[in-house]
């Protein structure tokens, strides 16, 4: 079979099988969290994850609303945590100007991210600390939150930190607070602290032996050697890209979102798949031209899970005073200072009725029958696992509930 429009991930993985073919061949490398979510995403919006029944009132039809994934693999249970991450952000972030920083690491060292996934949690920090330093230096405190990206458009793996900043941020000499509303960062100077930071992570962890090296390195076995091989990356030129200071942060919260919450490429960008073949677009940077890349089916699949993260790990971090462990106290005094109505923070819910009334305009609950408004009459949770299912699941013959 032939896709060539409105291409769905879940529908390459499920056709001739392809996923379990691939699992079949690979998994000894796959990681558990990676079958977890290829999973929940071949069964999203099926009763195998359980549903809601709903009933007429008058008619007495019954309707049940499958129980979706929410996985971020899952291009639409990712919309909706996008959009809810966004609204979050827009009713708490500082209404001041934002500089947004993207911090690259040269290619040759991308294997290390990989064979050391725990590198991942470091570097996050490394980027916050770089831009803390320099802003004590001009005596205050901004307001930094980190989005962590280990794929460029083509889906190569590509580790790389977006940072977003406040444009100046609470003077800390003061006893009564004041709000510093301009300073800037250098180029040349981030550029030389974000290498040399990197460069002396993957030194220390050598030393300590914690660092597992890619197969074209094993011969290295002492800390010169690895010293004289790092050498020639600090040599290099490093991106480090600063855009203009912006007071609009609607910008930089929309592109980090698209991101965080959402498989590393839309669906939108799939043009076309034959059943071997996959083919999808990207805009390349260096020419600023949109290039196509077509790939054997199973090629397609490895380079997209591998940016599956694991369990429990944060794609972004909230540094400065919006450090979790300061934010309650220092936040309230920004929005004093910037003289902004305190946010109270709830919890924002996207009601799923209300997602496919504005999606495909029509609603759910109304009884296809008579036109009256369904009510919630209970609901079904699944009663398998969905690891215990996985070859069924893999291969479309999965138990409905």
């Amino acid at each position: 079979m032939e896709y060539v429009s409105g291409i769905k991930i879940r529908d390459i993985f499920l056709d001739n099988g392809n996923w379990w073919k691939f699992f079949l061949k690979n998994h000894r490398l796959i990681r558990i969290s990676i079958i977890t979510n290829v999973l929940k995403l071949l069964v999203c919006r099926t009763t195998f994850l359980g549903y809601h029944l709903i009933v007429c009132p008058k008619c007495f039809y019954q309707k049940k609303i499958p129980h979706s994934c929410k996985s971020k693999f899952c291009s639409s249970c990712g919309k909706k945590a996008t959009d809810i991450w966004i609204k979050i952000q827009f009713n708490s972030l500082p209404k001041t100007k934002w500089q947004h920083i993207t911090f690259t690491i040269d290619e040759r060292l991308w294997p290390f991210f990989w064979y050391n996934r725990y590198l991942m949690n470091k570097i996050p920090a490394i980027a916050a600390d770089i831009i803390k330093t320099l802003s004590v230096k001009k005596d205050f405190l901004p307001g930094i939150f980190v989005a962590i990206h280990t794929f460029g458009r083509d889906l190569k793996r590509n580790p790389h930190i977006h940072l977003s900043t406040t444009v100046g941020g609470l003077r800390i000499s003061n006893r009564h607070k004041s709000w510093v509303f301009s300073a800037f960062f250098h180029h040349a100077g981030l550029k030389a602290k974000w290498k040399y930071a990197i460069i002396s992570l993957l030194l220390n962890e050598f030393k300590q032996g914690n660092l597992q090296l890619p197969n074209n390195l094993k011969h290295i076995k002492s800390i010169q050697s690895f010293y004289s091989w790092l050498q020639i990356s600090y040599r290099k030129t490093w991106v480090v890209h600063l855009q203009k200071p912006s007071s609009n942060m609607k910008q930089n919260v929309e592109y980090l979102g698209k991101y965080l919450k959402r498989p590393p490429i839309g669906e939108t960008r799939i043009k076309n798949y034959d059943g071997k073949f996959v083919t999808y677009q990207f805009l390349d940077h260096y020419t600023n031209t949109t290039q196509h890349l077509k790939l054997p089916v199973l090629d397609f699949i490895a380079r997209l899970i591998s940016h599956v993260p694991d369990k429990h790990f944060r794609n972004i971090r909230y540094y400065g005073f919006l450090a979790n462990r300061t934010s309650s106290k220092l936040l309230p005094i920004v929005y004093k200072l910037l003289n902004m109505t305190r946010v109270i923070f709830a919890k924002i819910a996207i009601i799923w009725k209300d997602m496919i009334k504005n999606t495909f305009f029509f609603d759910p609950t109304s009884c296809p029958c008579c036109k009256t408004q369904m009510l919630f009459s209970h609901r079904v949770f699944t009663k398998h696992h969905i690891l215990s299912k996985h070859q069924e699941i893999a291969r479309g013959y999965f138990p409905l509930l």
